[in-house]
């Protein structure tokens, strides 16, 4: 996934982004005006990746460099801001409750997560910056992974285990990688629905069904491949 030319963006735009910039800008409650730089910061990095300018920011704002950085001292402070809130943000803590809830048959608990998950993170926004950010070796993914993808893979696998009544004898790496077999095909058919526009005909909750059959049907079978 290759970002797009933050300098063939101003080139295009030319004089208009200069004279957008040098226009008064309309003053706003400091709440609302950080609000406003962290919605086009976002919508800035998903599009052209996380090398985009801060300068290209400020004049998609209509501020000054000057102004954006007394909200935002540093990128990095900016960019730390963007993964609190539009990476880490969306992210449901009810939901390991909810997978959690053996009153209701794994199948659908799991249907249930992965189509809110579909629904309320795994958007095309999201996904390009959580792709532009491993492509850039920010921090932003492998902080992601350990912090919710780690509880997440380990909840799934643990609760699965117990429905069927299977002891888990094995190291934590391996409880992580069966739970990916579901996590990373649930992930992967929402890249290439958003940013490859593939996988549009069959229904999101049928691909989700499938795919939580395919992961309950074969579970048995992993843990005794990986089973120590």
């Amino acid at each position: 996934m290759k970002a797009k030319s933050t300098s063939l963006r101003g080139s295009q735009r030319g004089n208009e982004q200069a004279g957008t910039a040098k226009k008064k800008s309309k003053r706003l409650p400091y709440a609302e005006r950080r609000a406003q730089i962290l919605e086009k910061a976002t919508e800035l990095f998903a599009e052209y990746g996380l090398t985009a300018q801060t300068r290209a920011l400020a004049a998609e704002c209509g501020i000054s460099q000057r102004l954006l950085y007394r909200f935002f001292p540093t990128k990095e402070d900016l960019l730390k801001e963007v993964y609190d809130t539009r990476i880490i943000g969306p992210f449901q803590a009810v939901w390991f409750a909810e997978l959690s809830d053996r009153s209701r048959p794994m199948s659908e608990r799991l249907n249930k997560f992965y189509k809110d998950y579909l629904d309320t993170v795994l958007g095309r926004r999201w996904l390009r910056l959580f792709l532009y950010s491993s492509l850039a070796e920010a921090d932003m993914a492998p902080n992601y992974i350990s912090s919710i993808i780690t509880k997440l893979t380990e909840t799934i696998v643990q609760e699965t285990a117990h429905e069927k009544g299977i002891a888990l004898n094995m190291d934590p790496e391996a409880i992580h990688e069966i739970g990916w077999t579901i996590h990373g095909s649930i992930s992967h058919y929402a890249i290439r629905r958003h940013i490859y526009h593939a996988s549009q005909v069959v229904s999101q909750d049928m691909v989700v069904a499938t795919h939580v059959s395919v992961f309950l049907n074969g579970f048995d079978a992993m843990v005794s491949q990986l089973d120590s």
